[in-house]
């Protein structure tokens, strides 16, 4: 009876558990950072595509481009730039969420001739988080510490061109598809310790400042390690 009785409890709990797995809409999310509010969420489901860029918002504020412009493309920051830039100035967390939709940090639009990046002055975590959908940081710039460990991409994602300026993390981080780390720039020690790439993983060009380590880490397909760079 009391191994019924303990069953039974356990059920309860973890039925409790699964429905007490919030969904929050990106929407939501976006309007919190737009009025300056910290994110920070745990164990939610994301729903629709959570648009780091805010790019429907920028395209407000910028002239149209002569289509031939978007071959003008220059990551520097100057007048000839295609590159709109945005900052996102307050904290980023989110722990054991799952992302139903795209994150982008990068939009490149042919259709409007520009390209939308977002970058962050302040700690951005995503641990032990799951990306369903296209998770893009190409040209982000991350000014303080960043953790994605424990997370697993399962679709397109790039970090290429990415800096990380403080401490970052992939410790146990998960790559089902293709992960680009191509020029992507690390000031401070980072770990892929035991990570797990099991498609190609590039790191052609990339730069780490103040040492990495790849303790245990599986490379299931092609690794490209060309022209690396390891200080220290």
């Amino acid at each position: 009876m009391k191994k019924i009785i303990t069953l039974l409890i356990l059920t309860i709990c973890i039925n409790n558990s699964i429905f007490s797995q919030k969904k929050i809409e990106a929407s939501t999310i976006l309007n919190d950072i737009k009025n300056g509010k910290n994110i920070s969420i745990e164990n939610a489901t994301i729903i629709g595509v959570l648009d780091l860029t805010f790019m429907d918002d920028a395209l407000k504020n910028v002239p149209k481009k002569k289509k031939s412009s978007w071959f003008n493309w220059s990551s520097n920051n100057n007048s000839n730039t295609n590159e709109i830039k945005k900052l996102i100035s307050v904290k980023i967390s989110f722990k054991n969420c799952t992302f139903k939709n795209d994150v982008l940090a990068y939009i490149p639009t042919e259709e409007s001739g520009y390209t939308f990046t977002a970058s962050f002055e302040e700690e951005v975590i995503f641990k032990k988080c799951e990306f369903t959908r296209k998770a893009m940081f190409k040209y982000s710039d991350f000014y303080k510490d960043s953790d994605f460990s424990y997370s697993t991409f399962n679709d397109d994602n790039t970090f290429k061109y990415a800096k990380f300026l403080q401490k970052s993390n992939f410790y146990k981080t998960k790559f089902n598809e293709v992960a680009t780390f191509k020029y992507a720039k690390f000031s401070e020690n980072v770990s892929f310790a035991n990570a797990i790439f099991k498609d190609t993983a590039t790191f052609k060009y990339t730069q780490f400042k103040n040492g990495v380590s790849f303790s245990n880490t599986q490379f299931k397909e092609d690794l490209n390690i060309k022209y690396m760079n390891v200080s220290r």
